[in-house]
């Protein structure tokens, strides 16, 4: 890939080596960083990303790693990777360059990180666990999942702004294929705002939507394929805009359907609750116990599933790595029935979940376990042998079916005061029972609380808690740099990568490295 006229400009000179001995001397967590981790390993992954003698010569690609990998270790921008490695001497042995070599622009690490993009990102951090699992420091024992807030990098704008500057961008759409009809729509809008401007925000927002459903009218009524070969790109940025305007105007025409866009700029952030609500995205982590190792990653919309991701982190690592989690430990998000039953599947991914029950109570008279369901679950039996109606189901509960025994029947029955104590003579309905789809599995986590093994991985469960704590204060995870969420989920797997390889060296330099606190 690297041409030998580049190759010769990489040569470290006996001269460059006096110099760096001279002047980078003593313990350094670069030093144990370079000499510890196999950096020529991701040679392989990154090189594919790039078309072999075509244009420029390119920096070698491991240089460019570590380039990133120096730029979340210091928290610098691309600008100022560059500007440090430039004069800093222990950057510089780090990239393994000569003494007089010019940093590249800034911008070769910008085009890196666009080569790459999460797939190839995802390749480096799998690398690296995979190394980490060769040399005997990754387990299969016990994984520890958590998830926290990522703040997006937005502004989010009250309604009316958000429909001007989506208005915005529809214009700036439509006039890349049609000046005309953009000039058009300009002097539209610019008569709403004159008219309105003194009207309520009811009435300037229903003005301002009419506007932008006029424009998304002309813009669905565009062919899939660009006319013209040439505006493929150019009709690819249309189409995108006319999805987001799409997404958008439903929202406005439908305000309690949830999973609203909050940006033009960012449209794949949500706002989600953490404590206190937020607008961003989740970073849901896994780690492995024993080793301190972030062994997998993933960023989702700030109202994403956190207990579905746990099945695609697991399944994930595992296809990769080819292992076999035993235990996994969740806090109360893992109290979910179809995660668990699919977790804990013997036949499928056959992981034991360790979680915190949620709070269960059925107030008082028989449990619903004492009800016994027909094979054909169309009916339960009572204690006392009367049968219920055919079950129904609620919104907000899809999981469960209910049952309600009749008036009449419940007054009669001997065993009403042990089976139904709130029962009322003015009551409509006899005794209400529930049976829920995933109740063995919700029996089989709270059977497992107040044992042993429960009580020593809870234990090990804040360890976790203090990884996540690593990535979003000391590593600029907390922060969204980018927009959307691929760019995103980058920047977080840097920042986990940059955290495995802190850790990773401490752990093979040995335990009293290990247990230092504060190295880096």
């Amino acid at each position: 890939m690297i041409t030998r006229d580049r190759d010769f400009l990489l040569e470290i000179s006996a001269e460059d080596l006096a110099i760096y001995a001279r002047v980078i001397r003593g313990d350094s967590p670069l030093l144990d960083a370079l000499q510890l981790i196999p950096w020529e390993s991701f040679r392989g992954d990154l090189e594919k990303y790039y078309v072999p003698n075509m244009g420029q010569p390119a920096l070698p690609v491991i240089h460019m790693l570590k380039l990133e990998f120096l730029r979340y270790t210091c928290r610098l921008s691309d600008r100022g990777v560059v500007a440090r490695a430039q004069t800093d001497l222990l950057f510089r042995w780090f990239l393994q360059v000569p003494i007089r070599f010019e940093m590249p622009d800034a911008s070769t690490i910008c085009r890196f990180r666009a080569r790459l993009g999460v797939e190839g990102f995802q390749e480096i951090f799998d690398r690296l666990i995979a190394f980490a699992r060769d040399a005997g420091v990754v387990r299969d024992r016990l994984r520890l999942k958590d998830a926290t807030h990522v703040l997006a990098n937005i502004a989010v704008p009250t309604t009316l702004r958000l429909l001007a500057q989506l208005r915005e961008k529809m214009l700036s759409a439509i006039e890349s294929v049609d000046a005309e009809l953009a000039a058009g729509y300009h002097i539209e809008a610019e008569r709403i705002r004159a008219e309105t401007e003194k009207e309520s925000d009811e009435i300037r927002l229903q003005a301002r939507l009419d506007l932008v459903l006029d424009m998304l009218q002309w813009m669905q009524r565009l062919p899939a394929e660009a006319p013209d070969p040439e505006q493929k790109l150019t009709w690819q940025r249309l189409l995108a805009v006319r999805s987001l305007a799409e997404k958008i105007t439903a929202d406005c025409l439908n305000p309690g359907s949830g999973d609203r866009t909050l940006s033009v700029v960012d449209p794949e952030a949500r706002r989600g609750k953490h404590g206190e609500f937020y607008d961003g995205y989740m970073l849901d982590v896994m780690m492995d116990a024993d080793s301190g190792l972030v062994t997998q990653i993933e960023v989702l919309p700030a109202n994403g599933a956190e207990a579905h991701d746990a099945i695609s982190l697991v399944q994930r690592e595992q296809a990769v790595h080819g292992n076999q989690i035993e235990q996994l430990s969740i806090d109360g998000a893992g109290f979910n029935g179809p995660m668990l039953r699919t977790l804990e599947d013997p036949n499928g991914l056959a992981v034991d979940v360790i979680t915190p029950p949620s709070e269960h109570s059925e107030g008082k008279g028989y449990p619903n376990s004492a009800f016994l369901q027909s094979e054909d679950g169309q009916h339960v039996t009572c204690p006392a042998g009367h049968t219920s109606g055919t079950p129904w189901r609620k919104a907000d509960k899809p999981n469960s079916l209910f049952y309600d025994f009749s008036l009449k029947g419940c007054r009669t029955c001997s065993l009403l005061s042990q089976c139904y104590p709130e029962f009322r003579p003015t009551a409509h309905r006899g005794r209400r029972v529930s049976k829920n789809e995933y109740e063995t599995e919700y029996e089989r986590a709270r059977a497992k609380v107040g044992t042993e093994e429960y009580r020593s991985v809870r234990k090990e469960h804040p360890a976790i808690e203090r990884k996540i704590n690593e990535i979003v204060r000391h590593g600029c995870g907390r922060k969204a740099r980018y927009w959307g969420r691929s760019k995103v989920k980058i920047q977080e797997l840097m920042t986990g990568f940059m955290v495995n390889v802190r850790r990773l060296t401490k752990l093979l330099k040995g335990p009293s490295c290990a247990n230092m606190i504060g190295c880096w």
